[in-house]
């Protein structure tokens, strides 16, 4: 087994200690959404990096992600020139235009491998299309791709398509977390209902406000179906590219949805962007600040996500 404190500091702006409140807090927390290297777009750290930081900050377990490749293979392949990860460390598979879109074979090879959780289209989705060059400020390529076109999930008559049906039976099969990537509210509703009538008990909403474009009130609807809301730091940290909000929009969707259906991760790993366990730092201090209780911030940055993943 490796020791998780090597090269911690190899970013210095890399803190292992930081405020004593928060770092107890953060004992135990858990990360479902972590962009390290590789990765077509720039990025900060890579897959070692990310979770030697998120183990000598405390962490419990973590899911990393790439837009554009399933990183399941990835990470065993670090484990296993390591000699093993300190933490559980999973990933999965987004279904986007790299994999084949609503590939059910790229998706039964992602569980099949040890994955845990599958993006519906992110960068492939039709609403991240459409709004990507007006607001995103999502980030570029290294090298140049050809553009993305969109992955639907309906047909034209506004039914889920069969291969979506085949997705949903082996996330259901292998107990998977679902995750409606960067879909509108229209194709988001029609799976996310599809889902929870096939019982599939892990669904998630990742940056409800953030290209999705879903109101408290309906988020409120779907928290009926037991689906739970990740809200990113990357969104409410103001060192960051993708900064939006400030913290009382994020406690908007909470109070809506409720601490139970609430969860925190950090949306982080992109060149030039706070580290993931930084932002945690910065977040949880405002949020202390702003009077939010040890319980419902451990609620959202450790019990929620970890039962997701099982952690």
């Amino acid at each position: 087994m490796i020791d998780a404190t090597d090269d911690v500091e190899f970013d210095p702006d890399f803190d292992a200690v930081g405020d004593p409140e928060v770092s107890e807090l953060l004992t135990g927390a858990v990360d479902l959404h972590v962009h390290p290297a590789p990765s077509p777009f720039p990025r900060r750290l890579g897959l070692l990096q990310a979770v030697r930081q998120a183990h000598a900050a405390g962490f419990k377990g973590l899911i990393v992600k790439s837009h554009h490749h399933s990183m399941v293979t990835d990470v065993l392949a670090v484990s296993d020139a390591v000699g093993g990860l300190p933490i559980p460390v999973h990933s999965g598979v987004a279904l986007n235009n790299q994999v084949g879109g609503i590939n059910p074979a790229a998706v039964e090879l992602a569980l099949n491998l040890g994955g845990r959780i599958i993006w519906f289209p992110t960068i492939s989705s039709d609403q991240h299309i459409c709004v990507h060059n007006e607001e995103l400020k999502f980030p570029r390529t290294a090298k140049p791709f050809r553009k993305d076109t969109p992955t639907p999930v309906l047909d034209e008559n506004g039914a889920i398509l069969p291969e979506v049906h085949d997705v949903l039976d082996l996330i259901k099969a292998a107990d998977a977390i679902l995750s409606g990537g960067h879909m509108g509210v229209g194709e988001l509703d029609a799976v996310i209902r599809a889902a929870a009538a096939k019982g599939i008990e892990k669904i998630i909403v990742s940056h409800p406000n953030f290209v999705i474009g879903a109101v408290p009130e309906l988020c409120r609807e779907w928290s009926g179906l037991g689906v739970k809301f990740e809200h990113e730091l990357c969104m409410y940290d103001d060192r960051s590219s993708f900064y939006h909000w400030e913290l009382d929009t994020m406690l908007e969707y909470v109070k809506a949805t409720g601490v139970e259906h609430s969860l925190i991760g950090s949306d982080l790993g992109q060149l030039n962007n706070p580290l993931p366990v930084q932002a945690y730092r910065r977040i949880v201090r405002g949020l202390l600040d702003l009077g939010v209780s040890h319980d419902d911030i451990r609620t959202m940055i450790s019990t929620n996500p970890g039962e997701l993943l099982g952690v």
